[in-house]
């Protein structure tokens, strides 16, 4: 072998083990796609503050619901992410419904914020971010929108589907009855209760909520209990919920709660419906 070809052959090679060693630009961004850089995680204060200051990027109509609900798109220049916006605030003496007649009939943006703030004191974390906010020369209220949503309930019973894990599912279903029952909810339907990838359920839209019902409505839908969760429900009183809903419930509204949260406990402790809850992780909320 000549000195000439044997160079030759030693170019050859080395190119050859750069082919193998250096991915090909298509192979280099499979790579990217699979190794992303993490977006950054939002506490429930920081979605607040994204919520409340981050620019809107453009709106369109919600297909769903009569409250001419808007989904947004909101970034800070740093994150992108939706909302959903509601600035209906209507009271009407008589109020005809599927049920009969409604006198001093609510319909207000105001309940979402305050349901929000309710789920924080309980712990449930069962209910989306959701603060005031302008738009269009209104107040409403802006809520984060439910990530990786999989259906809402009326979906999962239409196709008959069932959690992975019972318990969780029992468990979170005994707090969203419970839930309902201590706002006095009178629209909760299918269609706002939302189930994401992970089988966790999400309480939206309380628009028509804290009614002035001085009891539950429907008391057997209180089942079961997390200890904790009545731990916080004995806590609250009228100084804790007037400084944290003063914007968003009017005192009689406070006050009806508070009868309705007195029957709720007397209840669960009666029928000792108290239980150690399996609670689905907290998910990581990572805006895109």
């Amino acid at each position: 072998m000549d000195d000439v070809f044997r160079r030759r052959l030693v170019i050859v090679l080395a190119l050859a083990s750069l082919a193998v060693a250096v991915p090909s630009p298509g192979r280099l961004h499979a790579q990217a796609a699979q190794s992303p850089i993490a977006a950054p995680v939002l506490s429930l204060p920081e979605q607040e503050a994204f919520l409340a200051t981050a620019k809107i990027v453009r709106t369109r109509g919600v297909n769903t619901g009569v409250t001419g609900t808007l989904r947004a798109t909101l970034t800070d220049g740093r994150i992108t992410h939706d909302a959903s916006i509601q600035t209906i605030d209507e009271f009407k003496q008589r109020f005809e419904t599927v049920r009969g007649t409604e006198l001093n009939f609510r319909d207000t943006w105001r309940y979402n914020v305050a349901a929000y703030r309710l789920d924080r004191l309980l712990d449930l974390g069962m209910t989306p971010a959701s603060v005031e906010r302008r738009h269009d020369g209104k107040p409403g209220s802006f809520t984060w929108w439910v990530d990786d949503v999989l259906m809402d309930e009326k979906a999962r019973l239409k196709k008959n589907l069932s959690s992975p894990n019972g318990r969780q599912w029992n468990e979170q279903m005994w707090h969203v009855r419970l839930f309902d029952q201590l706002i006095s909810n009178v629209d909760r339907n299918l269609g706002n209760l939302l189930i994401d990838k992970d089988w966790r359920i999400w309480m939206i839209d309380h628009s028509r909520a804290f009614r002035l019902f001085n009891a539950p409505q429907t008391p057997g839908n209180i089942a079961q209990c997390d200890r904790t969760v009545l731990a916080r429900l004995k806590t609250l009183d009228k100084a804790t919920l007037t400084s944290t809903m003063a914007d968003y419930l009017a005192p009689n509204e406070i006050s009806a709660m508070l009868k309705r949260r007195d029957f709720i406990v007397a209840h669960l402790e009666k029928h000792n419906a108290i239980f150690d809850w399996q609670r689905p992780l907290r998910p990581a909320v990572q805006p895109r």
